[in-house]
């Protein structure tokens, strides 16, 4: 019988020190996937920065959401953070009044499993008293310093980056939690937060989304199979981006006249979701990486970043373009293990001249250049930290 062992502690989370920064001047937003760490960076900021001066409340836990409620915390608290607290129908107005009659020194964080960029919205505007980050499963930015970067990768491929399975290891054990995590994001909090009443059909759209990654999205074809209208699913994928379960990519179509126009790829967050082979499983790996450092320019630098992909009606295609500000800046293809140029990538870097151009593998490989394509090992280009990221 296989025993199990309890993970190591988590390092600290790549989010911790801007948090902290920006904590010294408005409220923080911290939204991002259940079970991706938000707790645990939370938890860890009280008691390494406001010891006894720091209280944590979860809106799911019966007792606090009562304190919440009556606003019964230590008046004294440098620091309160609230948990789930977009559950509560009122709390975009509830938050900005408590912000504006705080006690002096102190100050709040709000966290959620789902996109509090879209549940603050509406009602009293929370514009200039917070700032918002998006917090992440791990990727190669965030190997531990005990783990090698053969050994993160694939864990990463195999077992996908969210804390506690990545960090346990096994297999078995990952299986099993990502069971339960699926439960609950799609009972729970769809249940609290949207009005999708037939959960077992959105379940059975999430599992046709699994065998789907790397490839377009047809709603159309997915409807017939499941019976259900295509606004319905594209209602549903919609609930799953909210969600922090499903991220879109949709196709790059300005001022390319042959380009794909509609259908957009879906990736996951967690690539232990990914049902397909290798090279889909490596895509969707990369795709959360690059999804992880724009989110990050974003949320701290302010630029606009986009994610798409690029293919044609000839069939050239390239798995991923960055636009910052509307401007083509990195061109990025995947490869599992091939390290020939790809003639599509090339052909696209001469038309958009994007600032930088790469060929990510995930097989051990030199660095080399081929004109303007630089193919590059998927352990080197993943793991630069996001703190050392920079808009240029």
């Amino acid at each position: 019988m296989a025993t199990f062992q309890y993970a190591a502690k988590q390092p600290p989370r790549y989010l911790a020190a801007d948090v902290l920064n920006d904590l010294a001047k408005k409220m923080v937003f911290i939204g991002g996937p259940r079970q991706c760490g938000k707790t645990t960076l939370v938890r860890t900021l009280l008691s390494d920065h406001f010891a006894e001066r720091g209280t944590y409340l979860n809106w799911d836990a019966d007792d606090d959401r009562r304190i919440i409620l009556k606003k019964r915390w230590p008046r004294d608290a440098a620091l309160v953070a609230f948990d789930e607290l977009h559950k509560f129908p009122k709390w975009k107005r509830w938050i900005k009044g408590l912000y504006d009659t705080r006690p002096p020194e102190q100050n709040f964080v709000v966290t959620g499993s789902a996109r509090l960029d879209v549940y603050r919205r509406g009602g009293d505007s929370l514009l200039g008293r917070y700032h918002y980050w998006r917090l992440h499963p791990f990727t190669l930015s965030e190997c531990p310093a005990n783990m090698t970067m053969e050994e993160a990768l694939r864990r990463l491929l195999t077992i996908g980056g969210f804390p506690e399975p990545f960090l346990e290891g096994d297999e078995t054990f990952a299986r099993r939690w990502r069971r339960e995590r699926m439960d609950r994001v799609l009972r729970d909090d769809v249940r609290d937060l949207e009005s999708v009443r037939n959960i077992q059909s959105l379940g059975l759209f999430v599992e046709a989304l699994r065998s789907r990654v790397s490839s377009t999205v047809v709603l159309g074809n997915i409807a017939t199979d499941l019976s259900i209208s295509p606004t319905t699913l594209k209602a549903w994928l919609e609930v799953l981006e909210r969600m922090y379960l499903v991220f879109t990519v949709p196709p790059l179509t300005r001022d390319l006249p042959r380009a794909v126009r509609k259908p957009p790829k879906v990736y996951f967050f967690d690539t232990g979701d990914v049902v397909g082979d290798e090279g889909a499983r490596f895509e969707n790996v990369v795709a959360t990486a690059l999804l992880k450092r724009l989110h990050y320019l974003e949320d701290k630098f302010g630029y606009r970043y986009e994610l798409r992909y690029l293919r044609d009606k000839e069939g050239r295609e390239v798995d991923f373009v960055i636009l910052r500000e509307n401007s083509v800046h990195e061109l990025i293809e995947c490869k599992y293990g091939d390290t020939t140029p790809s003639s599509h990538l090339r052909y696209y870097a001469e038309k958009l001249k994007p600032r930088h151009v790469y060929q990510v593998v995930a097989r051990p490989t030199q660095r080399l250049s081929a004109g303007p394509i630089s193919i590059v090992d998927a352990r080197e280009f993943l793991a630069v930290p996001e703190s050392s990221l920079s808009p240029e």
